[in-house]
């Protein structure tokens, strides 16, 4: 991959807050806009969601999703040329306690202090979505 495209990819991990990811829930799309931090190599992101929303249902282990990150719109930019991100995702829910729920946790406050509320609730769980082919 040309580094200046990779280095490009990278930013926008790092300056966009949200992703969106469609799924699929009882045969139907379902699209979700979920907070989002990166892993340390940036070929992983980590969510939380809540077992209370429907679009978690599509978020099963191993499964493979549609993940986009773009940067916000604006009324000087042109919506077809916005910067975006559009990859496949396989899904791996982590398992509280465990080491990789520490890192995951840990990005998620560095980047979203008020998680520390979430991340107690038993109904939330953190998903590690690794990153895949894709577009940029």
């Amino acid at each position: 991959m040309d580094p200046s495209v990779l280095h490009a990819i990278r930013s926008l991990l790092d300056s966009a807050r949200v992703l969106t990811a469609a799924v699929i829930v009882d045969g139907e799309p379902v699209a979700a806009l979920l907070p989002f931090a990166t892993g340390p190599s940036h070929t992983v992101v980590y969510v939380q969601a809540s077992g209370l929303a429907r679009h978690t249902r599509g978020l099963q282990p191993g499964a493979a999703i549609s993940v986009v990150v773009h940067v916000p719109d604006a009324p000087e930019r042109d919506p077809m040329q916005l910067p975006r991100l559009t990859v496949v995702a396989e899904v791996t829910p982590i398992e509280r306690g465990t080491p990789a729920f520490a890192v995951a946790a840990e990005r998620l406050l560095a980047r979203f202090p008020s998680a520390a509320m979430t991340l107690d609730l038993g109904d939330f769980t953190v998903f590690e979505l690794r990153l895949g082919r894709g577009r940029y």
